[in-house]
């Protein structure tokens, strides 16, 4: 079975300003709290949604491209979908499961193996979460016919040996995506290996990652695509055949991630506006927490730049010492997943991640929520561990370390169960 699902990169955002409109990272002024998220770069005012959604947004994705995540590739191609493997009667007959292969055509780059269950027992199309796993589409369920990657892969993970996955790992990470939960709730799950669009090396890139470089866009020195921004952009491409899906409900989309893929998540939801809710599970620095902060036991701009090179384009290097001159902060990437659904969930343990910080970060992407009438954070301080504010703008932190769980799954499901059912459609 295949289809070509025919896509212009270019309405993922607007044509790129030159990077000669924005100053080099040492002229720019330090600002010591969050840049407020409707202040344009000029210091004009933002007052009304025509302002927000014409001129601050679009203003706001060119500043994360130049300064952070490098440019979101935007060129003309095709991603061709063949299903490789199917079962109706997955999960004792309560899912069907598909394995698809989206290949990105011209070009040479391998697929990305798409592994997708979907309730078998349903009225109408399901909703459906997406994101990218850490361990390869076969360690989350026992069918032997689910592909192995050949990528590097992370050698913490179950059946991996000289960095790469083996068949011992088979079904070994079933609890970390829980699919069989989803199921029984009535959603969906669409998953595939981070690695195929790029493995996380420091100093190699591979998969789909060498066909998505930037460097033709005028003053694209500093700002070339990043791996976080290529994995957001993998995620994007996902969403191109989800929306193709008549078992699946397009309006219904949500993504999520865990820590490095949170922060993914979190960029996704910013720059594809048909995913309709939005996840960031411990993503911390560089996704949900803020990069102004004075505590020397999370993680900081310099450290997360000296540790992962690869995660964020050259500029972002420039504020190693000083990130009070980054003319944006985490808040105003959480404001342009505005007026959709978005929750940030943590644990009292991965204080590495910055929970307090990234409550912060919610506060201060508010006023955008309530410029479009979406409501905002139905709380003034940090909850207790275990309760989940499901406010539009939503939290959790949870006892325990840095680790998604079936209990996570269990918390991310009620929060869509609130929001996803009202989402209305949107465009791209």
């Amino acid at each position: 079975m295949r289809r070509t699902l025919v896509l212009l990169l270019l309405v993922l955002g607007t044509p790129m300003t030159r990077a000669a409109d924005f100053p080099a990272p040492e002229k720019l002024p330090s600002q010591a709290d969050f840049p407020d998220p409707l202040v344009m770069f000029d210091g004009t005012k933002v007052t009304t949604k025509e302002q927000w959604q014409t001129k601050r947004r679009p203003e706001l994705k060119k500043l994360f491209e130049h300064y952070m995540y490098g440019v979101s590739p935007r060129d003309a191609l095709k991603v061709e979908s063949m299903v490789l493997h199917e079962d109706k009667k997955a999960f004792g007959g309560k899912a069907t499961l598909k394995e698809i292969a989206l290949a990105l055509r011209p070009g040479e780059a391998p697929p990305i193996h798409l592994l997708l269950v979907v309730p078998n027992e349903r009225k109408g199309p399901a909703p459906v979460f997406v994101g990218m796993n850490f361990c390869g589409n076969h360690a989350l369920v026992d069918d032997p016919k689910v592909l192995i990657p050949t990528w590097w892969m992370y050698p913490s993970h179950a059946g991996v040996k000289d960095s790469r996955a083996t068949e011992e790992g088979r079904g070994k990470e079933k609890d970390v995506w829980a699919l069989e939960q989803s199921i029984e709730r009535g959603y969906a799950v669409a998953t595939f290996y981070n690695g195929d669009i790029d493995p996380d090396q420091k100093k190699k890139r591979e998969g789909v990652r060498p066909l998505l470089e930037v460097t033709r866009v005028d003053g694209a020195q500093g700002r070339a695509t990043a791996t976080i921004m290529a994995w957001a952009w993998g995620i994007s491409r996902a969403v191109d055949y989800l929306v193709s899906d008549k078992d699946l409900d397009a309006r219904r989309i949500a993504v999520v991630g865990h820590s490095r893929l949170g922060k993914t998540a979190l960029l996704a939801a910013a720059f594809d506006e048909r995913i309709a809710l939005a996840i960031s599970h411990q993503a911390g620095c560089g996704g949900t927490a803020p990069s102004r902060q004075n505590d020397p036991n999370v993680e900081s701009v310099e450290k997360i730049n000296k540790n992962f090179p690869h995660w964020f384009c050259d500029n972002f290097k420039k504020f190693n010492d000083d990130p009070s001159k980054l003319p944006f902060d985490q808040n105003c990437l959480a404001a342009l997943v505005a007026p959709r659904p978005l929750l940030f969930s943590n644990a009292v343990k991965d204080q590495w991640a910055n929970p307090q910080g990234q409550f912060e970060v919610l506060k201060a992407a508010e006023p955008v929520y309530k410029l479009l009438g979406a409501g905002g954070l139905d709380a003034r301080e940090m909850p207790e561990p275990g309760r989940l504010i499901d406010s539009r703008l939503g939290y959790y932190i949870r006892p325990g370390i840095h680790s998604m769980t079936k209990d996570d799954w269990k918390v991310f499901l009620d929060f869509a169960d609130k929001h996803l059912v009202k989402t209305e459609p949107r465009g791209k």
